[in-house]
Order: C-alpha cells, then sequence, then structure tokens
C-alpha cells in the first residue's frame, strides 16, 4: 500500500499456529470460529514489513529465519520465506540500509545473522529498543537464538534506541513496552496519512473485542494491555491505519466508532 508517497509491502516468512489458550488459559474457540478452524487452531503469518522511501529501504522485523520453533499445541512458528518474498520485490539483501526490530523475540529477528553469525544485510543499520539488549541480548537464561545472541554481542551496526525516534523522513518509532521490555512501533507518514506497524503490541485485532486476550510472551501483561488501549485510540483517527506481524493476512485495519468500537479491515 501506500501512505502519501511511502510504498510499504507487508510479506511473510512463515506461519505462526496457535491455540486459543496461546491468549490465556481462559480462551476458547467458541465464539471466535472466523480465527479458530474447526481444528481449534489459528493460523497466522509471521510477518515483516518492507518500507520504501526516498533512498531508504526499510526492513521492518525480519521473520523466524530458516527455523522452526515447536512449543506445544499452545504455538508453532515455522519460519523461511523471507528472502523469496524480498527477491519477488526486486530486492537483495544488499540493498536494505535499515531494519527495525520491533523486538528481539526469536519470529522477529531469525534473518539478522547467518548462522556464522555474519549479518545477512550487510549494509544495514539495526534499530531496536535498548532495553531489549538486557533482556535478551546480555541474559543468557531468555530464550534467544545463540547465532542471533552472537550476531548482536559483535555487530558494530547496531542503533539502540530509548525514547520516540526519527529513523527516516516519513518513518519514526514510538516505544510501546510490554509485550517485552523495549518493545517499539513503526509509525510511517506522508501526505495526511498514517500506518502503524504494531509488531506484536497487538497481536490480533480480536483484542479489541477481547481486552483480556494476551499473549503468552508478554513480559508485562498488565503494561501490554494499557499499550494495546492506546495504540487501538490511535487508530480510531480515520487517517490511520495499523497492522501487526500477526495479523490474519498481513492486513492493514482501523477502529471505527459507533455505539462500539469495532475493527474494520
Amino acid at each position: 500500500m501506500l501512505i502519501g508517497d511511502i510504498d510499504v509491502h507487508p510479506l511473510a516468512d512463515g506461519t505462526f499456529r496457535a491455540s486459543p489458550e496461546y491468549f490465556g488459559d481462559h480462551v476458547r474457540a467458541e465464539g471466535h470460529e472466523d480465527l479458530f478452524g474447526s481444528d481449534g487452531f489459528a493460523f497466522l503469518p509471521i510477518g515483516c514489513f518492507l518500507v520504501r522511501t526516498g533512498d531508504r529501504t526499510i526492513l521492518v522485523d525480519c521473520g523466524m529465519g530458516p527455523q522452526l520453533r515447536d512449543s506445544g499445541p499452545r504455538r508453532l512458528l515455522i519460519g523461511g520465506q523471507l528472502p523469496l518474498g524480498l527477491r519477488a520485490l526486486g530486492v537483495a539483501p544488499s540493498d536494505v540500509t535499515d531494519v527495525v526490530c520491533t523486538h528481539l523475540h526469536s519470529d522477529h529477528t531469525g534473518w539478522l545473522f547467518d548462522r556464522t553469525a555474519s549479518p545477512t544485510f550487510g549494509n544495514a543499520t539495526i534499530w531496536f529498543g535498548a532495553p531489549e539488549w538486557d533482556h535478551f541480548v546480555l541474559n543468557s537464561d531468555v530464550w534467544m537464538f545463540d547465532h542471533i545472541r552472537a550476531g548482536f554481542r559483535g555487530s558494530s551496526r547496531l542503533r539502540p534506541i530509548s525514547e520516540d525516534s526519527t529513523i527516516a523522513p516519513g518513518v519514526s518509532v514510538t516505544m510501546t513496552p510490554g509485550h517485552t521490555p523495549g518493545h517499539l512501533s513503526v509509525i510511517v507518514a506522508s501526505g495526511g496519512r498514517r500506518a502503524f506497524l504494531l509488531g506484536d503490541a497487538v497481536i490480533c485485532p480480536v483484542q479489541l473485542d477481547e481486552p483480556t486476550w494476551q499473549s503468552i510472551g508478554d513480559f508485562d501483561p498488565a503494561l501490554a494491555a494499557r499499550v494495546r488501549d492506546r495504540l487501538f485510540r490511535e487508530l480510531e483517527d480515520p487517517s490511520t491505519l495499523g497492522a501487526g506481524a500477526h495479523f490474519p493476512e498481513l492486513q492493514f485495519g482501523r477502529v471505527l466508532l459507533g455505539r462500539t468500537r469495532r475493527w474494520f479491515a
């Protein structure tokens, strides 16, 4: 899609299979058959977004990588498709000028470094929330692929962010912690329109109707809920759209106001 004169292209690296319990032990599929299939699972994308503006080619999140992570019935992640999507757009890894990691969970950092901890996007600056460093990179007790942690520790192209910042003209980040300590969301703004790239600050639009639905990966569930509400209020603006990394079909949408708020894609 075009936001003013900035191109935003969704890309899927693979599939995220989630059971109702991923969103909380109290969650059931009944009443949400549009999300959960007859087998009781939701099949969601592992999403990334390519933003092209001026001379910058910005990749927001970089998927799971050529990896599989099976956490039992609650969560299964299978990656590997991002290079194909980039190639279809005519983008080589060396063309990427910036990678913005909304957070450092494995399904958002999987292509940053290869098995030898060498950077996949050799010309790119890597932006991420500064609190992620202590939580993920320095803390070996928190799960992270070894080669990704080693890549972070050896990289000279890191730009940790501790406050709302500008990445490029028309592309900025706002701090949205809760899912992880340093989670951030990307705002693309041009021509009087905005698009929020939400990462996992909002896992799925169903959370607008079900505010108690969380993610088993939330670091601070109470803070994550407050941040979700703030973001949903931003998306009440008719000129503002949003999409998260696991939104079904990576569809953009916004919040419509009426007797009750509802999601419109």
